[in-house]
């Protein structure tokens, strides 16, 4: 094991990282809405990174290879991971057909940190999809790399934090843009086709 073998395996942990999380999803659109509004952002990134990198690990030990194993739990999984993904999309459509259900304004009102704490922690661990891909897919290509798997899966924790950081943080360069009212609109209207692109294709294909 040579230093170029480990910066070669973290690197690919990164890349794959980052490239599963960057996708438009519930857990992402909730981060950056809340680095919009500029609530309890510090608390929603933490509960995010922690959340990865601690199903990350356990798609390393093996649990993904485990649900791997047993066909069904993974057909249940994606058939509940597309529910899931639909219910979002159809709040996100109707908070985009409906003018001023959210803006930036501080008419809206902001969430209390528990109830910001009780969203982050369901929109990653009651999310189905985060399994398929977080400890499956991820935990699948970790232990590829046979000893190394370790340092690809710091990779991507490293991704995680990265993204989550510059989704929750760097949202507030875009809050003069979402002081108007439409354009949470038509954020919420891409999220929403988004979703529901996402649970077709997680329902009828795999």
């Amino acid at each position: 094991m040579t230093p170029l073998d480990i910066l070669s395996s973290a690197g690919t942990g990164l890349g794959a990282g980052l490239a599963l999380i960057i996708a438009i999803g519930a857990q992402n659109a909730f981060v950056l809405r809340q680095g919009l509004r500029g609530e309890h952002v510090g608390l929603v990134v933490l509960v995010c990174m922690l959340s990865d990198a601690v199903l990350i690990a356990a798609g390393i030990f093996g649990i993904g290879e485990v649900l791997r194993a047993v066909p069904a739990v993974v057909v249940v999984i994606r058939l509940a991971g597309a529910a899931f993904l639909l219910a979002y999309g159809v709040l996100a459509a109707k908070r985009a057909l409906r003018p001023g259900t959210l803006t930036a304004g501080a008419e809206q009102g902001a969430l209390g940190r528990k109830a910001v704490l009780a969203t982050a922690l369901t929109l990653t661990w009651l999310n189905p999809h985060v399994y398929l891909d977080t400890v499956l897919l991820l935990g699948t290509l970790a232990n590829q790399h046979g000893g190394l798997r370790w340092w690809f899966g710091a990779g991507a924790v490293l991704g995680s934090v990265l993204w989550f950081s510059a989704l929750g943080f760097g949202a507030r360069l875009l809050r003069q843009i979402f002081a108007r009212p439409g354009a949470w609109r038509v954020l919420d209207g891409v999220i929403a086709v988004v979703m529901v692109l996402l649970a077709v294709r997680m329902a009828f294909a795999f």
